[in-house]
């Protein structure tokens, strides 16, 4: 080596000297992991205040928290794995047990199911779905029992929302206290999957549930629970999202049922023995697609029609067929399904039925069917998100409409001149934002579970008057001046139905498990459902 490469070498200072590693490049490794801390620290104080402000929906916040805690979660153990200053065997340890713990739990447990915010339910891998674990219908069928549907009762709660489809009674008059009198259980016990409620007539009340294979309308006696019959279509809807079964609500009328399935099969069924008088499918019939989380279509009976929304293009959006012999009748519309059912009302005089599709509303001619009117909801679309929630009449010529996914709710004016249609927003706020559920209006104000908390709004211009206490995706019925909250994890609450303030007046637990089914309520009985109890109770009643 010459001189001048040794002087070169020598002149050096220690720490550059090739022969020792240098310790500055590396010290930006031992700051970041505190960086990252604080960077999810401050991701999560941010998505509280947008929590208090409401500035996302709760599921919104709680995908996003999930996010930021996960991607920090897995950036950390990267760190220590590739570039913290633990020693090489102690970091390849680390890796392959993070590997193999993630590994592990896959093998071992299955998403089972989310809740209205997009929390996750689980279950081991190798247990059976509860639907699954339920005898055949056919052997749990009571023997020689007459069913008689066509023997109406004042009581009856024959279709989805009930009687007047405004999820409204005004007949029923509930104590206001529970504490000595509380709600009497007459039978509780398990059911298929699925989201249907139950529609009532007399001591019958007729639901839909998934057994294993099979989608099933099921008729029950309400006074005992025991099934009375059962029909059986070899069909099986599951999403992880939207859960298993079918989700929408017979129709009694006439002493005959009409349901629509999960994936579109619509039966009309002999209300005595469950058979099949006619039969369609509609998603095959009208070349439809089907929304992502099931067909959702509660039938409307409306003179000598059933009416049911296929979404199809090509004038099939909203069918409908004779309910005596099922023959089409009519078709119109253009736009895709949505999760909401047809609605009857009456607009500037004329009867009309209200569809909320995915993208539009509408109001149809009862006689063929042809559109009245129709306006965009929302107004701007929400990244895809569905409509469910049901149309309410105001007045004589006004809609409220509510939505959550952080919509919120409008008003609109339906305006005639003529036979010329159109239609009038008069408000839209961000309040009333109902996701899974239906608003009930009384005495000029409106009542829901804004994203899962229940609230109360003015109707004359959308402002907020009290929002308290979260139920969770529940269910609103308003029985006279009473709220009855289902909450989504299988409680009931009573509630005073009034703008000055919120008052919870009672509470009690009715079913176990998930519930986005809406309760029913025939005089004094309630049946109530998730997607694995059904249970009947004797409400304590007060005379007017």
């Amino acid at each position: 080596m010459s001189e001048t490469s040794k002087s070169t070498e020598s002149d050096l200072p220690p720490e550059q000297s090739p022969e020792t590693p240098s310790s500055k490049p590396g010290r930006w490794r031992l700051w970041l992991p505190l960086v990252l801390i604080a960077l999810e620290a401050v991701g999560l104080v941010l998505l509280q205040y947008a929590r208090q402000a409401e500035w996302l929906p709760p599921a919104e916040i709680f995908l996003t928290q999930f996010s930021i805690v996960g991607a920090g979660t897995i950036l950390l153990f990267l760190w220590f794995v590739f570039l913290s200053p633990a020693s090489p065997t102690l970091r390849m340890r680390t890796g392959m047990a993070g590997v193999l713990l993630v590994a592990l739990a896959a093998l071992l447990v299955r998403p089972e199911g989310v809740t209205g915010d997009i929390h996750f339910r689980f279950n081991w891998r190798w247990a059976p779905r509860a639907d699954e674990t339920l005898p055949d219908a056919a052997s749990q069928v009571a023997d020689e029992v007459e069913v008689n549907l066509a023997e109406t009762t004042p009581n009856d709660y024959p279709q989805f929302l009930g009687p007047n489809r405004r999820a409204t009674l005004f007949d029923v008059h509930l104590a206001r206290d529970w504490s000595e009198a509380p709600p009497k259980r007459l039978w509780r016990q398990p059911i298929g999957a699925g989201w249907s409620s139950f529609a009532i007539v007399g001591h019958w009340g007729v639901t839909q549930e998934q057994r294993g294979d099979d989608e099933l309308v099921t008729c029950y006696d309400i006074d005992t629970g025991e099934l009375q019959w059962a029909h059986a279509t070899p069909v099986r809807f599951e999403e992880l999202i939207a859960g298993v079964g079918p989700r929408a609500t017979p129709t009694i009328d006439e002493g005959r049922v009409y349901t629509m399935g999960a994936t579109g099969h619509v039966h009309c069924l002999d209300g005595a023995t469950g058979k099949v008088i006619w039969h369609h499918d509609v998603v095959a019939e009208t070349d439809a697609t089907p929304p992502q989380w099931g067909k959702s279509c509660s039938p409307l009976i409306h003179e000598n029609l059933v009416i049911v929304s296929a979404g199809a293009p090509g004038g099939k959006s909203l069918v409908a067929y004779n309910k005596n012999d099922g023959k089409l009748v009519w078709s119109a519309g253009d736009d895709p399904s949505s999760y909401a059912s047809p609605t009857m009302m009456t607009l500037c005089g004329q009867p009309q039925i209200v569809m909320v599709n995915q993208s539009v509303t509408c109001g149809h001619d009862p006689a063929d069917g042809h559109i009245l009117w129709t306006h965009a909801w929302p107004d701007v679309p929400a990244a895809g998100s569905p409509n469910v929630a049901q149309p309410v009449a105001v007045g004589n010529d006004r809609i409220l409409l509510s939505k959550g996914y952080g919509v919120g709710s409008t008003l609109w004016q339906i305006e005639r001149d003529g036979g010329d249609w159109s239609v009038k927003p008069l408000w839209k706020r961000n309040t009333l934002k109902t996701k899974m559920t239906n608003a009930v209006v009384r005495d000029g104000f409106a009542y829901g579970l804004d994203e899962g908390t229940l609230s109360c709004i003015d109707i004359s211009n959308g402002r907020k008057k009290w929002k308290r206490r979260r139920y969770g995706h529940g269910q609103v019925l308003l029985v006279d001046d009473l709220l009855l909250v289902q909450s989504e994890d299988g409680q009931i609450a009573l509630v005073e139905a009034t703008p000055k303030r919120y008052n919870e007046l009672a509470r009690a637990t009715v079913v176990d498990g998930q519930s986005w089914n809406y309760p029913a309520i025939s005089g004094d009985k309630l049946l109530v459902r998730s997607q694995l109890e059904a249970a009947c109770y004797e409400l304590p009643v007060v005379s007017p």
